[in-house]
């Protein structure tokens, strides 16, 4: 009788660990699969953010590459005006005042004048 008492306490002493073990598998089950799900989580946020920036970039170049073609338009008018100005004043008898001086007015500070225009805020009229 003692051998089947203590075949008894065996038995419930296994089927008390079997009931820990399943119960911390348990809870390590639903460990990994909340610590699966906020990973996914992070990568759709990422995945997001990625596209964002990417998109953010193209819409930028895009800008950059318009104001490119403006800045080169601007320049080309500004030379073209330039030349008509100095065919005018070539044939004009029109006498600028001796303060100002036209070779400098019109020296090649295209660049000066263009990123002047470009770096000052623009009204809203």
């Amino acid at each position: 009788m003692a051998c089947k008492n203590k075949e008894n306490k065996n038995s419930s002493l296994s089927s008390m660990l079997r009931d820990e073990s399943d119960s911390s598998e348990d809870d390590y089950r639903q460990k990994r699969n909340k610590n699966n799900q906020a990973v996914k989580r992070s990568r759709v946020k990422s995945k997001m953010r990625t596209q964002q920036t990417l998109q953010c970039v193209n819409q930028l170049k895009t800008e950059n590459d318009m104001l490119e073609e403006k800045v080169k338009l601007l320049r080309t008018e500004l030379g073209f005006l330039k030349e008509l100005l100095m065919a005018q004043a070539g044939t004009s008898q029109i006498e600028f005042p001796k303060s100002v001086d036209l070779k400098t007015l019109l020296s090649d500070t295209t660049s000066d004048i263009l990123d002047n225009d470009l770096t000052k805020p623009q009204s809203s009229s």
